[in-house]
């Protein structure tokens, strides 16, 4: 075999292993863009909210002290006003770190209510009404994203 050949067999292999690959990631995102449903991750839009007897309405932030998106999330909604409940997977961030969160703070909730949620990654978030009824649930990896939903918690 040739030079030539075993380039071109190698490309051809390169090839199908991105395919795959690509193909893969499309599913992901397919999936993380599906609509609410029975089987997608995060409350269901219109559904009772679960632990609202603890918490009560307004926007629900999960996140985590060791994501980077979160830290923005959370500093962007502290100017949205309302109630806020920043709910972390672990441990929250010490004084020092993030001086002044807004709202309720509960940590080390990935067994509490990151799973009554099903709350897939941080930063999530999730928007009660007074109802107790979800209004809004969604994935929100920037403060950009965070103040379009804030439109929601008007309604």
């Amino acid at each position: 075999m040739s030079f030539q050949e075993s380039a071109l067999l190698l490309s051809w292999a390169a090839i199908l292993l991105l395919a795959l690959v690509v193909a893969g990631l499309v599913r992901q995102v397919h999936a993380l863009g599906a609509p609410q449903g029975s089987s997608a991750l995060g409350p269901v839009v219109g559904g009772r909210a679960p632990a609202f007897d603890r918490l009560g309405p307004g926007l629900l932030l999960f996140v985590d002290r060791d994501c980077g998106a979160c830290a923005d999330v959370l500093a962007a909604a502290g100017d949205l006003g309302g109630p806020l409940h920043a709910v972390f997977a672990g441990a929250a961030p010490d004084a020092p770190d993030a001086p002044g969160l807004p709202g309720t703070v509960l940590a080390f909730e990935r067994g509490g209510l990151f799973a009554d949620y099903r709350i897939p990654a941080t930063p999530f978030a999730v928007l009660v009404g007074e109802d107790g009824r979800v209004r809004a649930s969604e994935p929100v990896g920037s403060a950009e994203a965070l103040r379009e939903l804030a439109p929601e918690a008007a309604r």
